[in-house]
């Protein structure tokens, strides 16, 4: 990725996605003596948590994730940070609470299980998978 694509992401994601990243910024802080690196444009945060989350510049993932597995959740993870990109101020009601009611609710939970329904048949993961994918030039593992 280009220098300029770069300073382009991040100037975005710190203006027109500057809710989310700065929610991002906040967790990031509150998780400092985590283990941090870089993931394309992103900043990835392991934490001890199962799920993972997408704030504007900033990326959780679970900690107890095999290599694999982590390879597909950065790059669905980082098809987040592109919605983000395109949204913008809109992030967080069109994609990230859906995402989180969907992810952690009991009720989906349950739903999911008992109907054998994909995590990422629901819009916000799906369309973050196309776009991880396309971005990246890496297709998640099969689910």
């Amino acid at each position: 990725m280009s220098i300029l694509k770069k300073i382009f992401y991040i100037l975005i994601q710190s203006t027109w996605g500057i809710l989310q990243t700065l929610a991002g910024a906040v967790m990031f802080l509150v998780l400092i003596r985590r283990r941090h690196y870089f993931y394309r444009c992103c900043i990835i945060t392991e934490w001890h948590r199962g799920e993972s989350a997408s704030l504007g510049l900033f990326v959780f993932l679970s900690d107890s994730l095999d290599a694999q597995r982590k390879e597909d959740v950065m790059i669905h993870e980082y098809g987040h940070t592109i919605q983000s990109l395109m949204l913008g101020v809109l992030y967080l009601p069109i994609i990230g609470v859906p995402s989180m009611i969907w992810c952690m609710t009991p009720y989906f939970q349950r739903k999911r299980i008992r109907k054998n329904i994909s995590y990422y048949s629901f819009y916000p993961e799906r369309w973050a998978d196309r776009l991880g994918k396309k971005v990246t030039g890496k297709a998640p593992g099969s689910r």
